[in-house]
């Protein structure tokens, strides 16, 4: 087999750009560092994290993968040894020349690391091999030193050793045989790309890696990765991409509790893997929340610690992308009104002036569409564009008292007044799939209620999205805010997106059921609004209008029948059943070509009855729906709760008395009465835009538009000279007088 120079891996093309090619990675370098292998107290092995991550490595060797493991932990597992031993001839000796036990006064000898290392070695590969037995892979043993590389024969030797081993699909497990290494030269590894001394695991794992032509080196530690400043420090943050030319711009801490590499050794020896070929990711493999997954989720791509890359893109990180948008959306917050709306306005005139430059990138989009619904969805025109234009200027009106509108004002004592006034919520990631016209509409809803915005549009329509985002970046431009609205335009998985939990306040998903329950799985610590399923139903009461029982549920159901807010069960009242009402009914349907699946109970009384429903919970999406028969108002209101989504639900009845009683008794975010579901719209609703539709419970209901995006702060005004005296009771003693709320004028306020 060829034999590697050390420092001449493969060429620096064959790293991996992004983290997203991972998952090609072939062959896999497992470094665990001692605090990842040894116990709290450095006298034992951390079994639990060891067994987690045997568990994955065996995974991905099954898959296909040709994994090896440079493993610590020798030392420690020996110093267990030992230490018993030391500690039982103790106790016989002084118990043969005391005549008593007086153990008292027993010592530990401080243990030499070579002596630990000789006993500890071969409990722990017989450990290695127990655990990888129980996955039905084999292991094998190699032990190295620095001499091994430096010798041109011992090196082919174990190239080919290693070679072969991966060959018959066994995991090769490598240590530096700490039982007659010397002690460590001080500044002797890494001196240049050609030299890297074997001083600890680290410069181990780098140069095997690099040996044996890896794809990835995965080095595991007791921190989440590589900081800007020592990790617990108040300005330290996680880098998520670490470049070569970066090093100037990072400080180190100390190095782990255990181990005799701190990270400055980790960082040197990741850049000589890269530069030799082999991608790098520096994460924690001590955190017992993430342990069981770390290595996978690292082959997956996914965003964990710190990812080595030679490929510096043009553009900011997302990173840098959302403390842009947050700073720049403080400054669009504090704009007077006008100043916003005259922002709204510009983007509207700019909707309608650069058109034809709008339809031309919308044409490159389409050209690219796989079907034609996603060319409806794709589609603008410029009667869409004049209709978008519209739509802002509606929210430009509005925007005018939303922010910073008194709610409730309070006088609590003499010269101390109380304010709750409404604010924006802060940052907002809205992540929209193939509709383009979503994004002026969205980052409208931003601006007029003072929040930042970040944007992740799909690939679809992201030719439209990139000029629809400049121009929106020109009208914020007008007033200095350029920045308040960014566009996500990595290569960034939704479910990275949504771990920015300190920086991100609110998630808007607006796509299909399946995105928006992804992201609430994935948004652990940020609140998501929104609805997962858009089950709608459509009552018809045996008091029913059949004209408009006709209309409604045509439009209901026909008008657009991937809509959130589309009928997908319509429920009949039994007493309607083989009358002239329902034939007409059916025949519509049957006009309209929509297929029709029976419920248990409806399939009960017809002979010959359609394909009966799979599910009572079905969200078709297309011309298809789910009949039922009830036989009370009260019956479909338990028959909604039991199986829809609390989205919009309709009831068709004459009798104001059975309707009042539908609206009251049901729990869903749009309630109607003769009236089509395809009513639950920002625009019919007069928001001019939406931002999207929530089934929550907290916060904004229905469609949300502009007064959803808003929060409030309480301001309190006083003289300087109250204080907070409290009852023994724990209640104030100052009499809460209400005074009038509304917006108060500028530099005046309420005397009264």
């Amino acid at each position: 087999s060829t034999v590697l120079k050390s420092g001449q891996g493969r060429a620096h093309s064959s790293s991996f750009a992004h983290r997203s090619e991972l998952r090609q990675a072939k062959r896999i370098v497992v470094k665990l560092g001692s605090a990842v292998v040894t116990r709290g107290d450095e006298c034992g092995l951390a079994l639990g994290r060891l067994a987690s991550i045997v568990e994955q490595v065996a995974m991905l060797q099954n898959q296909g993968r040709e994994m090896m493991i440079v493993t610590s932990g020798a030392v420690a597992f020996g110093k267990q040894r030992l230490r018993h031993e030391i500690l039982l001839s103790q106790s016989v000796r002084q118990a043969l020349h005391s005549g008593h036990s007086q153990l008292n006064d027993m010592s530990l000898p401080v243990l030499e690391a070579r002596a630990c290392a000789a006993a500890g070695q071969s409990g722990l590969m017989a450990l290695y091999e127990a655990m990888f037995t129980q996955y039905s892979t084999c292991t094998a043993q190699v032990l190295v030193t620095n001499l091994d590389f430096h010798d041109d024969q011992k090196r082919q030797n174990l190239n080919s050793t290693l070679r072969e081993l991966l060959h018959m699909n066994i995991v090769p497990i490598i240590n530096t045989n700490d039982a007659v290494v010397p002690p460590p030269e001080p500044n002797s590894d890494l001196q240049g790309v050609n030299v890297i001394s074997i001083k600890d695991n680290d410069s181990l794992a780098a140069r095997l890696a690099v040996e044996m032509k890896a794809d990835l080196l995965i080095a595991l530690s007791d921190v989440e990765g590589l900081y800007n400043s020592p990790p617990g420090t108040d300005d330290a943050k996680l880098i998520d991409i670490f470049y070569p030319g970066d090093q100037q711009s990072i400080t180190y801490g100390t190095k782990s509790r255990v181990g005799i590499g701190g990270m400055e050794a980790k960082v040197k020896a990741a850049l000589w893997a890269l530069h030799g070929g082999t991608s790098v990711v520096i994460a924690n493999g001590t955190n017992p929340k993430v342990t069981g997954h770390v290595i996978t989720d690292i082959v997956e791509g996914k965003k964990v610690g710190t990812f080595f890359s030679e490929f510096k893109p043009a553009g900011p990180s997302v990173e840098e992308q959302t403390e842009m948008a947050r700073r720049s959306g403080r400054a669009l917050a504090s704009l007077h009104p006008d100043q916003r709306s005259e922002i709204i306005c510009h983007l509207a005139d700019l909707l309608t002036e650069r058109k034809e430059e709008i339809l031309a990138a919308n044409k490159m989009d389409m050209d690219l569409a796989v079907s034609a619904a996603m060319l409806k969805r794709l589609s603008l025109s410029p009667a869409k564009l004049n209709s978008l234009a519209v739509g802002l200027r509606q929210i430009a009106t509005a925007a005018q008292d939303s922010v910073g509108r008194v709610l409730r004002r309070t006088r609590v004592a003499h010269n101390l007044e109380l304010e709750q006034i409404t604010v924006p919520i802060g940052l907002l990631l809205v992540i929209f799939e193939a509709r383009p016209d979503c994004l002026p509409q969205v980052s409208t809803l931003a601006i007029a209620s003072g929040n930042a915005l970040l944007l992740k549009g799909g690939k679809e329509a992201a030719n439209t999205n990139h000029v629809l985002h400049q121009l929106t970046q020109e009208a914020l431009s007008m007033h200095g805010v350029k920045e308040a609205v960014q566009m996500v335009s990595t290569r960034e998985e939704v479910e990275d997106l949504c771990r920015l939990d300190k920086m991100i306040d609110l998630i808007v998903p607006r796509g299909s059921s399946q995105l928006v329950r992804d992201i609430q799985r994935a948004a652990k610590g940020i609140p998501v609004l929104g609805h997962s399923e858009g089950i709608c139903h459509v009552y018809v009461d045996s008091e029913a209008s059949i004209d408009k029982v006709i209309k409604i549920v045509r439009d209901s159901k026909c008008d657009y029948p991937a809509a959130c807010n589309a009928m997908e069960t319509l429920l009949i009242h039994r007493d309607i059943l083989r009358t002239p009402m329902f034939d007409q009914i059916i025949d519509m349907l049957r006009t309209e070509r929509v297929k029709i699946h029976a419920g248990p109970r409806f399939a009960s009384y017809l002979t010959f009855s359609p394909s009966e429903a799979k599910s009572m919970r079905t969200e078709y999406g297309e011309l298809e729906c789910c009949m039922e028969v009830v036989d009370s108002m009260q019956e479909a209101v338990e028959h909604i709760h039991k199986y829809g989504s609390f989205h919009t639900d309709v009831i068709i009845t004459e009798n104001e008395d059975t309707a009042e009683k539908f609206l009251q008794q049901l729990d869903s975010a749009c309630v109607f009465w003769n009236a089509s579901s395809r009513f639950a719209d920002g625009y019919r609703f007069g928001l001019g835009a939406e931002v999207g539709i929530s089934t929550a419970r907290i916060h904004a209901r229905g469609p949300v538009g502009l007064e959803g995006l808003l929060t409030t702060k309480w301001v309190l005004r006083g003289d300087g000279h109250t204080v907070a005296d409290f009852s023994e009771h724990g209640t104030m003693k100052y009499l809460h007088e209400n005074l009038p709320a509304g917006q108060p004028l500028a530099g005046q306020r309420d005397s009264n």
